[in-house]
């Protein structure tokens, strides 16, 4: 299964099962929480496509959960709480996409096609990329200091990549809530925040280095720490 659809409205699923269907991408429609838990349970999707207003829920207090069980999955939530204030949650609390109801059905492709492209670039040979001992592998999403493997939401590892491509150069928020969320104006959220706060944490617990340096007032760096290439800080 490439796709797992959690939706309640019979009509709604139809379409985003042809949706799949017309990428030419396997899918498995599921109407409740408690159904989405299993269907994941015996797959491993690489696109979760998710409603809010579930029996058993709202999708959003799913997100977290979909984060540890298949972290590698992206996730689309399509929900008829459409707001800008609605969307702008999705996105924090984990949302690689957001798409409100009712949509057009080339739209919910455009965005499904978007998503799913990200698991089909091509082989490089510059695939890896080094900062001392941390290791990011972009084709296969993964993030390695030393042996250890560092376990990273989609989103985060998105940050990350970003922060590698641009390394030792500054990097403001609105850089990144444009190239990274999507967002051409200033949503008046703290998603940048949250976000480099968990990455932050987990590459710290993972090392003991600060690869990601705050410049109050202008923005992040990312950079390998002086004196620290080959492994962990002592003490």
């Amino acid at each position: 299964m490439s796709i797992l659809i959690v939706e309640d409205d019979s009509d709604t699923q139809q379409e985003m099962l042809r949706a799949a269907h017309d990428l030419g991408v396997d899918a498995v429609a599921t109407s409740t929480l408690d159904e989405g838990r299993l269907a994941l349970a015996a797959s491993e999707p690489r696109l979760i496509i998710l409603d809010r207003m579930l029996p058993g829920g709202d999708g959003l207090d799913f997100i977290k959960e979909l984060n540890s069980k298949a972290p590698t999955a992206l996730i689309l939530v399509v929900s008829a709480l459409g707001r800008s204030a609605n969307r702008i949650e999705g996105l924090e609390r984990g949302a690689d996409d957001y798409l409100a109801k009712p949509f057009d059905p080339d739209e919910l492709r455009a965005r499904m096609r978007a998503l799913l492209r990200r698991f089909e670039k091509p082989t490089d040979p510059a695939d890896l990329m080094s900062f001392g001992a941390l290791e990011i592998r972009e084709k296969s999403r993964t993030v390695h200091f030393g042996d250890a493997h560092i376990p990273l939401s989609p989103k985060e590892f998105e940050l990350l990549l970003y922060f590698a491509v641009n390394a030792d150069q500054l990097v403001t928020r609105a850089m990144l809530l444009k190239d990274v969320w999507n967002f051409h104006f200033d949503p008046q959220t703290n998603v940048v925040d949250v976000h480099i706060g968990r990455l932050r944490k987990k590459l710290e617990q993972e090392t003991d280095l600060a690869f990601l340096r705050t410049v109050r007032g202008k923005g992040y760096v990312f950079a390998v720490p002086e004196h620290s290439s080959d492994g962990k800080q002592d003490g």
